[in-house]
């Protein structure tokens, strides 16, 4: 079908139990492209009665299917074809990144699409095959000799619950692990972003993964909080903002479900008195640029020796100048929009609130001339900032950067530290012994030294500490999180 304008538009249904289906409700979410405010879409509103047919559905097939006591070997078949049908889909799945998420083509390429389906070969192609989903103990000397194992088993039913920025990443970097281990799956995605993940369920299906294992639902807080107190339901991970993982996690263990937590960041990014400016420039304009900001590892505290401050914001103001903003359907495009309007709002009041606390906009601070359609804010950089105004510790998910300026390697870690979040960080030196003995002082989850080397390693733990979250994603430690360990021990033959 198309719009007004003639362009076409999708129609999604939920994936329940191996079929799609309108849902139980009358309601339905119109999605629409955040730099154009076209629409794209409509699925349907999922109720709570849906979510108990979703549940129903993995509970059955956890509980009575046979995809928990398929052999390793069996899921990864059926894993691997799931990960061809992502390879076979890839131009599709960036260019609905473009329009849903309003990324731009090159991070759709590289990070919103390209990253997670590196990331699901690697699941199926080296770390099943090499992972111990038995081992045996040693043998113990006591009344006679005992002997045992030590299992792991998918952990049960699990409610997986996305947000909106990185809407496949995010859908595949719960999803593959959770199906790997044996796990039965709900996802309920953002009401912003489901057409991707409904090509998960599409492309689980052509795979022949078994009904009911892959369950796939949209809808508002009541259907969240529907699945996350639901009893059926095992375990719980969560990727969003830390107001809301508080939340997940108090109704989770209402009934005592494991929850692991993806949150928010405030991440910092050091520039020693040695770091080659040249080289920091797309680390520092990224840290608060990409994807309009809007990324919870981003490094938007900028934290800069003394001696290179005025220099930095001099070179980080004659950059913004030649940055770019627009439908990130344009190629040339660098900075896309916000996902919507009350994401804009949020952001303009907490530039505000910067403002007023004292500090001072060098760059932006507004919108940009010409946009008149889209969520679009300027990139915006502020100066003048104390570490503990709220601009400096609150998360603002928008194109807001803020430097501070330090005198010694010392006071920059107590800056970085000094924050409720520890997801991400970054250090720059000349001296690599030097920066990584600040990044061992960091409390944080991931610190990439110099501008790393890997990207985001598919075996490197990903998770935070403090209000960043609770638990690890990707690779192997990923998938440690939706398996049980349980100990059987005998006795020797006598």
């Amino acid at each position: 079908m198309s719009d007004a304008s003639g362009q076409s538009t999708r129609t999604g249904q939920l994936f329940i139990n191996g079929k799609w289906v309108d849902g139980r409700g009358d309601e339905t979410i119109t999605v629409i492209n955040p730099a154009t405010e076209a629409v794209i879409g409509t699925v349907p509103q999922a109720t709570v009665a849906d979510v108990e047919d979703a549940v129903g559905a993995a509970r059955s097939a956890f509980d009575e299917g046979p995809w928990p006591q398929m052999s390793v070997r069996e899921r990864a078949a059926v894993l691997r074809r799931m990960a061809e049908g992502f390879e076979d889909r890839r131009a599709e799945l960036v260019d609905l990144s473009i329009a849903e998420a309003g990324s731009t083509r090159a991070l759709a390429e590289y990070l919103q699409v390209g990253t997670p389906i590196d990331h699901f070969f690697d699941l199926v192609d080296r770390v099943l095959p090499a992972f111990e989903f038995e081992t045996a103990l040693p043998p113990v000397i006591g009344n006679g000799i005992g002997q045992g194992v030590v299992v792991r088993e998918p952990f049960g039913v699990a409610a997986l619950i996305t947000p909106f920025n990185f809407p496949l990443f995010l859908n595949l970097c719960k999803v593959a692990p959770a199906l790997a281990a044996g796990c039965t799956v709900i996802l309920k995605c953002s009401p912003y972003t489901p057409f991707e993940a409904l090509v998960v369920g599409e492309i689980a299906e052509a795979a022949g993964l078994p009904p009911g294992v892959l369950n796939i639902i949209t809808g508002d807080v009541e259907a969240g909080e529907a699945l996350t107190t639901h009893p059926g339901v095992d375990i719980i991970s969560f990727t969003g903002s830390d107001a809301v993982g508080t939340k997940v996690y108090g109704q989770g263990a209402q009934s005592l479900k494991k929850v692991v937590l993806e949150l928010g960041g405030k991440s910092a990014n050091i520039l020693t008195d040695d770091t080659d400016l040249d080289q920091v420039m797309q680390s520092v304009l990224g840290g608060f640029i990409t994807h309009a900001g809007q990324g919870c590892a981003l490094m938007t505290r900028i934290l800069v020796h003394e001696s290179l401050h005025d220099e930095l914001v001099g070179r980080i103001k004659m950059a913004l100048d030649y940055v770019p903003v627009g439908d990130p359907a344009d190629s040339n495009v660098v900075m896309g929009p916000l996902i919507r309007e009350v994401q804009r709002a949020r952001v303009e009041e907490l530039i505000r609130v910067g403002q007023q606390e004292g500090a001072q906009i060098a760059y932006g601070g507004g919108r940009p001339a010409g946009l008149d359609k889209g969520f679009f804010v300027e990139p915006t950089l502020f100066v003048g900032v104390d570490n503990r105004m709220r601009i400096a510790q609150s998360e603002i998910f928008g194109p807001v950067g803020v430097i501070i300026p330090f005198t010694d390697d010392a006071e920059a870690v107590q800056i970085a530290n000094d924050s409720p979040y520890g997801l991400s960080g970054g250090v720059w030196s000349a001296d690599p012994v030097r920066a990584h003995g600040i990044a061992r002082k960091l409390r944080t989850g991931m610190v990439v030294v110099n501008g790393g080397g890997g990207g985001l390693m598919p075996d490197g733990p990903f998770g935070g500490y403090k209000h960043s979250g609770i638990g690890r994603e990707f690779g192997a430690h990923g998938l440690s999180e939706y398996l049980q360990h349980k100990t059987i021990q005998w006795a020797a033959a006598r």
